[in-house]
């Protein structure tokens, strides 16, 4: 789905820790109170590769209001939000769980409602088996001279609209909760028992859930807004000074990277370049707070360099390489590189942030931080909706795929690299120093008239040939002998299906940088299996599950 501002997200299915604990019937349930609901905190020691597990029990709406933001890892903000429940012997288990923005107009509500229905119980079909029940979410703050209660009257019509959509997938809603103004309602109370004003929620961190999600060592992390905001062009003075300098950088590169050598020679500026910022931001001073993180990072990276790196990245082979710094303490220095030139693709030059904010998505996932890896690529797939890379990263997070199948594709092309020009290397060594003997005996005949080769006799230069060394083969005698992977169908690996200009050809010599083969790994699974319906829409948000 592509993204508009706020009324955007990712698609998310997973539990709240991506495991499942094992859980056992509530014996003390009463057929009419609302279905306990399990959901799946662990201790410290499941992150650290550890299968202990404990359990919450949530049984009342107020549990269930507070809950939230530990289901989904950030406090939503005018989203709509469904809560897929699985039976556990009588109780429900929290599933997959999908959010999409709340359109402004009420004409899109019913659309927006039978695509999250359907995202939800399709995702948690092909993953976790489809839900039995439901429950429904709807988050906005009150507008000027609005409260939350009239708040929750104006969005009833969604509410209802969830609840038959829901009902229609084999799924019926129980429990529907509006959150506004620090208050939440129920629509699904029919006793009369609720107050007209509604319930004021619990201070944040007080409760059971937030207990064991802080022991856990699970955070909420804010807004998504707050999210997005580290990823945002500037909108500040120095945005004008950026886009004279991305102007400039576009005016000297444009031409470099539309010819074959040219080309070849901006890709190891930029992978160089990208390098030594790494580098630097590796060595920065530390601060508090992910604002003046950023904010330091920024100083750090002056405009040209900037400039250089956003246009660099433009070709897809480049940013492919740009791609393995992907793990190990260099991946989060890289992920706040990527950051910065997200921020500083500004004016015009939106569309180009497609790059760095897939960059940033990639890592981010391959780091374990799906949060910000569905964000950065539903913003990437906003500033550009056919950038393939994107949107195969997000339907492969979407598809539960593990990063590391990417991983090894980019491991292999990084490796495949260096051997080749290992190859070319030693070829080259060979030759000249089979030219220098060639040479030498030139010299030492000087003044002698040539001597006719005698039938049968091999010449001079093919007698310098043959004096290579027995284990110096050339390139197309070890394609002979080492078998390469073969070529995945387009569309199959992180880098396929590359959107207009010609591939680049890679650098003569040693690599410089970073990556990525031109075919997948053979036998792994790769990130762009599915039809892509659940990458886009036009009902106004971005998915968050499936």
């Amino acid at each position: 789905m592509t993204h508009h501002g706020e009324n955007t997200g990712s698609f998310d299915n997973d539990d709240i820790t991506g495991r499942e604990g094992q859980r056992g019937p509530d014996t003390g349930r009463t057929p009419d109170a609302i279905p306990q609901l399990t959901a799946a905190s662990t201790d410290a020691d499941v992150l650290t590769g550890q299968l202990d597990t404990h359990q919450v029990t949530l049984r009342t709406p107020a549990e269930l209001a507070d809950a939230l933001p530990y289901l989904l890892g950030y406090r939503p903000e005018d989203s709509v939000v469904l809560v897929a429940l699985h039976d556990w012997g009588g109780r429900g288990r929290f599933g997959g769980r999908a959010r999409l923005g709340i359109p402004a107009n009420p004409d899109d509500w019913k659309s927006v409602a039978r695509e999250l229905t359907r995202g939800l119980v399709t995702g948690s079909a092909r993953r976790r088996g489809r839900p039995e029940r439901t429950v429904a979410y709807l988050c906005q703050e009150p507008g000027d001279g609005e409260t939350g209660r009239q708040v929750m009257e104006r969005l009833k019509p969604l509410a209802d609209e969830l609840q038959k959509q829901c009902s229609s997938a084999g799924a019926p809603v129980v429990e529907a909760l509006c959150i506004s103004g620090g208050r939440f309602w129920s629509y699904c109370c029919d006793k009369g028992c609720c107050p007209p004003e509604g319930e004021a929620m619990g201070l944040p961190g007080t409760s059971v859930l937030a207990a064991a999600a802080t022991y856990a060592g699970i955070q909420v992390r804010g807004s998504l807004r707050e999210l997005r905001a580290r990823l945002l062009p500037w909108e500040t003075a120095a945005a004008l000074a950026q886009e004279v300098a991305l102007d400039t950088a576009s005016m000297a590169l444009v031409p470099k990277i539309l010819d074959d050598t040219g080309r070849a020679e901006v890709a190891e500026e930029t992978l160089a370049l990208a390098e030594r910022l790494i580098a630097r931001l590796a060595t920065a001073r530390p601060v508090t707070g992910p604002h003046m993180m950023d904010l330091r990072d920024d100083e750090l990276i002056d405009h040209d360099e900037a400039a250089t790196l956003i246009l660099g990245l433009q070709d897809r082979t480049t940013r492919d390489r740009a791609a393995e710094w992907m793990e190990g303490d260099e991946a989060g220095h890289a992920l706040r590189l990527w950051r910065s030139l997200a921020r500083r693709c500004v004016g015009p030059y939106g569309e180009h942030a497609a790059a760095p904010l897939t960059l940033a998505g990639w890592v981010a996932w391959s780091t374990g931080d799906e949060l910000e890896a569905r964000e950065a690529l539903a913003m990437a797939l906003g500033a550009d909706p056919d950038y393939l890379f994107a949107r195969l990263l997000h339907q492969a997070i979407n598809e539960g795929l593990d990063p590391e199948s990417v991983r090894r594709c980019l491991r292999a092309e990084r490796d495949g690299r260096t051997t080749r020009a290992d190859d070319d290397r030693q070829v080259m060594e060979a030759l000249d120093a089979s030219r220098d003997d060639s040479d030498d005996m030139a010299s030492s005949d000087v003044g002698e008239p040539p001597l006719a080769p005698t039938p049968g006799t091999p010449s001079r230069r093919r007698g310098a040939v043959r004096e290579l060394p027995s284990e110096t083969k050339t390139t197309r005698d070890r394609a002979k002998r080492v078998p390469r992977p073969r070529r995945a169908a387009a569309g199959t690996h992180p880098g396929a299906g590359r959107i207009g200009g010609t591939r680049p050809r890679p650098a003569k010599g040693p690599a410089q940088g970073p990556g990525r083969r031109r075919g997948g790994c053979a036998g792994d699974p790769q990130p762009g299996t599915g039809d892509g319906t659940n990458t886009a829409s036009g009902t106004g948000g971005t998915k968050e599950d499936t």
